[in-house]
């Protein structure tokens, strides 16, 4: 389920070319805070993925929901 959540997630993601520096911009926005920037392409993607799931760790962590994507739901339940 997690892999599918990133997944979708990814399928988002924004790209584009800075023009100051000709570096890769990515976000999800749907995913605030989720953005990355590398001198590739490849790099940028690599980053962003990981970004992703260190957000998505932290939200559980914080107890605090994810939001809805393609219909995927990540609930998080209190365990006594």
């Amino acid at each position: 389920m997690l892999t599918k959540y990133t997944q979708a997630a990814l399928r988002h993601a924004k790209y584009e070319i800075l023009d100051d520096d000709g570096s890769f911009y990515g976000e999800i926005s749907m995913c605030n805070g989720v953005f990355a920037n590398a001198s590739t392409l490849e790099e940028c993607r690599e980053q962003l993925e990981e970004v992703l799931e260190e957000w998505m760790l932290l939200r559980v962590y914080k107890n605090l929901q994810l939001p809805v994507v393609d219909g995927i739901e990540l609930k998080i339940n209190e365990v006594a």
